[in-house]
Protein backbone atom coordinates (compact mmCIF):
# COMPACT_ATOMS: atom_id res chain seq x y z
CA UNK A 1 0.00 0.00 0.00
CA UNK A 2 1.52 3.62 -1.04
CA UNK A 3 2.58 5.44 1.71
CA UNK A 4 1.59 8.41 0.60
CA UNK A 5 -2.54 8.82 -0.05
CA UNK A 6 -4.86 12.15 0.97
CA UNK A 7 -7.28 14.09 -0.33
CA UNK A 8 -6.26 16.21 -3.35
CA UNK A 9 -8.56 18.94 -1.85
CA UNK A 10 -6.16 18.94 1.85
CA UNK A 11 -3.20 19.54 -0.98
CA UNK A 12 -1.79 23.15 -1.62
CA UNK A 13 -2.99 24.26 -4.57
CA UNK A 14 0.71 24.85 -6.47
CA UNK A 15 1.71 21.23 -5.13
CA UNK A 16 -1.35 19.75 -6.45
CA UNK A 17 -0.52 21.53 -9.70
CA UNK A 18 2.91 20.07 -9.95
CA UNK A 19 1.84 16.64 -10.15
CA UNK A 20 0.74 14.45 -13.26
CA UNK A 21 -3.10 13.99 -13.18
CA UNK A 22 -4.91 11.38 -13.78
CA UNK A 23 -8.38 12.51 -15.60
CA UNK A 24 -9.34 8.99 -17.41
CA UNK A 25 -10.10 5.69 -17.15
CA UNK A 26 -10.01 3.41 -19.82
CA UNK A 27 -13.32 1.31 -21.32
CA UNK A 28 -13.10 -2.40 -20.03
CA UNK A 29 -13.69 -3.01 -23.77
CA UNK A 30 -10.49 -1.34 -24.73
CA UNK A 31 -7.98 -3.88 -26.47
CA UNK A 32 -4.49 -2.87 -24.78
CA UNK A 33 -1.54 -4.84 -25.77
CA UNK A 34 -0.29 -7.08 -23.10
CA UNK A 35 3.21 -5.33 -22.74
CA UNK A 36 2.25 -1.95 -22.59
CA UNK A 37 -0.16 -2.76 -19.32
CA UNK A 38 2.66 -4.47 -17.78
CA UNK A 39 5.05 -2.04 -18.35
CA UNK A 40 2.44 0.58 -16.63
CA UNK A 41 2.91 1.69 -13.33
CA UNK A 42 0.77 0.14 -10.83
CA UNK A 43 -1.74 2.28 -8.57
CA UNK A 44 -2.26 -0.12 -5.44
CA UNK A 45 -5.14 1.25 -3.57
CA UNK A 46 -7.07 -0.21 -0.48
CA UNK A 47 -11.22 -0.22 -1.56
CA UNK A 48 -11.87 2.68 0.54
CA UNK A 49 -9.62 5.08 -1.11
CA UNK A 50 -10.49 3.54 -4.72
CA UNK A 51 -13.69 4.57 -4.24
CA UNK A 52 -12.64 8.23 -3.87
CA UNK A 53 -12.39 10.76 -7.12
CA UNK A 54 -10.21 12.95 -5.32
CA UNK A 55 -6.80 11.74 -4.40
CA UNK A 56 -3.09 12.52 -3.88
CA UNK A 57 -1.45 9.50 -3.76
CA UNK A 58 1.88 7.68 -4.70
CA UNK A 59 2.53 4.71 -7.48
CA UNK A 60 4.33 1.73 -6.57
CA UNK A 61 7.67 3.45 -8.25
CA UNK A 62 7.32 6.10 -5.92
CA UNK A 63 6.02 8.56 -8.12
CA UNK A 64 2.93 10.93 -6.60
CA UNK A 65 0.23 11.48 -9.17
CA UNK A 66 -3.17 13.49 -8.58
CA UNK A 67 -6.33 11.29 -9.05
CA UNK A 68 -9.00 13.71 -10.81
CA UNK A 69 -11.89 11.00 -11.95
CA UNK A 70 -15.69 12.21 -12.14
CA UNK A 71 -17.60 11.90 -8.85
CA UNK A 72 -19.12 8.42 -8.04
CA UNK A 73 -15.90 6.63 -9.65
CA UNK A 74 -14.91 3.25 -8.12
CA UNK A 75 -11.87 2.11 -9.38
CA UNK A 76 -11.36 -2.05 -9.80
CA UNK A 77 -8.28 -3.94 -9.53
CA UNK A 78 -7.81 -4.07 -13.11
CA UNK A 79 -8.44 -0.81 -14.39
CA UNK A 80 -6.58 1.00 -16.75
CA UNK A 81 -6.06 4.83 -15.93
CA UNK A 82 -4.32 7.85 -18.32
CA UNK A 83 -2.35 10.62 -17.23
CA UNK A 84 -2.78 14.16 -18.24
CA UNK A 85 0.36 13.63 -20.32
CA UNK A 86 -0.27 10.27 -22.18
CA UNK A 87 1.21 7.71 -19.67
CA UNK A 88 -0.97 4.58 -18.69
CA UNK A 89 -1.26 3.33 -14.91
CA UNK A 90 -2.67 0.17 -13.92
CA UNK A 91 -4.95 0.09 -10.68
CA UNK A 92 -4.29 -2.36 -7.99
CA UNK A 93 -6.64 -3.37 -5.03
CA UNK A 94 -3.78 -3.44 -2.15
CA UNK A 95 -4.27 -6.09 0.62
CA UNK A 96 -6.09 -4.85 3.57
CA UNK A 97 -8.14 -6.71 6.61
CA UNK A 98 -11.30 -8.44 5.67
CA UNK A 99 -13.57 -11.01 7.26
CA UNK A 100 -14.48 -14.28 5.77
CA UNK A 101 -17.78 -15.20 6.11
CA UNK A 102 -18.38 -18.83 5.51
CA UNK A 103 -21.19 -21.27 6.54
CA UNK A 104 -22.32 -25.73 6.98
CA UNK A 105 -25.15 -24.84 5.08
CA UNK A 106 -26.01 -22.53 1.85
CA UNK A 107 -29.03 -21.53 4.02
CA UNK A 108 -26.91 -20.26 7.29
CA UNK A 109 -25.09 -17.88 4.61
CA UNK A 110 -27.71 -16.72 2.65
CA UNK A 111 -28.83 -16.04 6.18
CA UNK A 112 -25.26 -13.66 6.46
CA UNK A 113 -26.52 -12.18 3.31
CA UNK A 114 -29.23 -11.34 4.18
CA UNK A 115 -28.59 -9.22 7.22
CA UNK A 116 -25.48 -7.66 5.42
CA UNK A 117 -27.27 -6.58 2.59
CA UNK A 118 -30.40 -5.21 5.40
CA UNK A 119 -27.73 -2.99 6.75
CA UNK A 120 -26.21 -1.88 3.25
CA UNK A 121 -22.86 -3.10 3.65
CA UNK A 122 -20.64 -3.62 0.88
CA UNK A 123 -20.05 -6.95 0.36
CA UNK A 124 -17.88 -9.54 -2.28
CA UNK A 125 -19.39 -12.63 -3.05
CA UNK A 126 -17.36 -15.71 -3.78
CA UNK A 127 -17.46 -19.38 -4.16
CA UNK A 128 -19.07 -20.44 -0.56
CA UNK A 129 -18.01 -17.60 0.76
CA UNK A 130 -18.63 -13.76 1.88
CA UNK A 131 -15.96 -11.14 2.27
CA UNK A 132 -16.74 -7.24 3.43
CA UNK A 133 -14.22 -4.74 5.36
CA UNK A 134 -13.17 -5.43 8.65
CA UNK A 135 -15.45 -4.09 11.39
CA UNK A 136 -15.72 -5.67 14.92
CA UNK A 137 -19.88 -4.73 15.37
CA UNK A 138 -20.56 -6.67 12.06
CA UNK A 139 -18.11 -9.56 13.34
CA UNK A 140 -20.63 -9.91 16.46
CA UNK A 141 -23.37 -10.00 14.72
CA UNK A 142 -22.14 -12.82 12.18
CA UNK A 143 -21.31 -15.42 15.05
CA UNK A 144 -24.78 -14.30 16.59
CA UNK A 145 -25.58 -16.02 13.50
CA UNK A 146 -23.68 -19.22 13.86
CA UNK A 147 -21.46 -18.43 10.72
CA UNK A 148 -17.67 -19.25 10.41
CA UNK A 149 -15.86 -15.49 10.61
CA UNK A 150 -12.46 -15.20 10.10
CA UNK A 151 -9.73 -12.26 9.91
CA UNK A 152 -7.55 -12.04 6.67
CA UNK A 153 -5.36 -9.93 4.57
CA UNK A 154 -6.93 -9.83 1.06
CA UNK A 155 -8.00 -7.75 -1.61
CA UNK A 156 -11.26 -6.21 -1.40
CA UNK A 157 -13.70 -6.06 -4.39
CA UNK A 158 -17.71 -5.67 -3.28
CA UNK A 159 -20.22 -6.17 -5.22
CA UNK A 160 -21.28 -2.45 -7.55
CA UNK A 161 -25.08 -1.23 -7.44
CA UNK A 162 -27.18 -3.91 -9.37
CA UNK A 163 -28.53 -1.55 -11.71
CA UNK A 164 -24.58 1.28 -11.36
CA UNK A 165 -25.56 2.83 -7.89
CA UNK A 166 -23.99 2.15 -4.78
CA UNK A 167 -20.55 4.15 -4.88
CA UNK A 168 -21.86 6.56 -2.40
CA UNK A 169 -20.53 6.97 1.09
CA UNK A 170 -23.34 6.39 3.60
CA UNK A 171 -25.51 3.67 3.79
CA UNK A 172 -29.09 5.06 3.08
CA UNK A 173 -27.66 7.35 0.58
CA UNK A 174 -26.36 3.88 -1.09
CA UNK A 175 -29.78 2.41 -1.43
CA UNK A 176 -31.88 5.34 -2.28
CA UNK A 177 -29.53 5.65 -5.56
CA UNK A 178 -29.35 2.07 -6.48
CA UNK A 179 -33.24 1.93 -6.05
CA UNK A 180 -34.14 4.88 -7.97
CA UNK A 181 -32.45 3.35 -10.86
CA UNK A 182 -34.20 0.18 -10.86
CA UNK A 183 -37.13 1.82 -10.76
CA UNK A 184 -36.13 4.35 -13.65
CA UNK A 185 -35.15 0.93 -15.38
CA UNK A 186 -38.43 -0.27 -14.67
CA UNK A 187 -40.73 2.27 -16.23
CA UNK A 188 -38.32 3.14 -18.88
CA UNK A 189 -38.58 -0.83 -19.94
CA UNK A 190 -42.65 -1.05 -18.82
CA UNK A 191 -43.80 2.75 -19.15
CA UNK A 192 -46.90 4.04 -17.20
CA UNK A 193 -50.28 3.18 -19.37
CA UNK A 194 -50.63 -0.01 -16.74
CA UNK A 195 -51.12 2.48 -13.73
CA UNK A 196 -53.24 4.29 -15.28
CA UNK A 197 -56.13 1.85 -16.47
CA UNK A 198 -58.31 2.38 -13.45
CA UNK A 199 -57.75 6.04 -13.42
CA UNK A 200 -58.26 8.13 -10.13
CA UNK A 201 -61.63 9.12 -9.61
CA UNK A 202 -62.31 7.02 -6.17
CA UNK A 203 -60.36 7.84 -2.57
CA UNK A 204 -58.18 5.29 -1.73
CA UNK A 205 -55.85 4.87 1.07
CA UNK A 206 -52.24 3.34 0.90
CA UNK A 207 -49.85 2.10 3.44
CA UNK A 208 -46.63 3.07 3.13
CA UNK A 209 -44.54 0.39 5.26
CA UNK A 210 -40.77 0.66 5.42
CA UNK A 211 -39.26 -0.87 1.90
CA UNK A 212 -36.50 -2.74 3.82
CA UNK A 213 -37.38 -3.32 7.48
CA UNK A 214 -34.34 -3.57 9.77
CA UNK A 215 -33.98 -5.84 12.40
CA UNK A 216 -32.92 -5.03 15.66
CA UNK A 217 -31.49 -7.55 17.06
CA UNK A 218 -28.04 -8.66 16.28
CA UNK A 219 -25.72 -4.93 16.36
CA UNK A 220 -27.99 -2.06 17.43
CA UNK A 221 -26.50 -0.03 14.66
CA UNK A 222 -28.09 3.45 14.73
CA UNK A 223 -26.79 4.68 11.41
CA UNK A 224 -28.39 1.89 9.49
CA UNK A 225 -31.73 1.66 11.97
CA UNK A 226 -34.93 3.30 10.52
CA UNK A 227 -37.91 4.29 12.68
CA UNK A 228 -40.29 2.09 10.86
CA UNK A 229 -43.12 4.39 10.68
CA UNK A 230 -45.80 4.05 8.40
CA UNK A 231 -48.10 6.93 6.50
CA UNK A 232 -51.45 7.10 5.17
CA UNK A 233 -52.18 9.88 2.61
CA UNK A 234 -56.02 9.84 0.63
CA UNK A 235 -55.86 11.13 -3.08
Amino acid sequence: MPESVESVESVEPAASASLRRIEKRLDAAARIAAPLVRRAPALVLPFDDRKKSRLRAALATGEEVALFLPRGSVLRHGDLLVANDGGMIRVEAAPETVLLVSADTPQALMRAAYHLGNRHTPVEVGDGFLKLEYDPVLRDMLLRLDVHVAEALMPFEPEAGAYGGGHKHGHDETFAEDYALAQQVFHERHGHDHSHDHGHDHPHTHSHDPVHPHDGDCCGLASSTHDGKSGKHDH
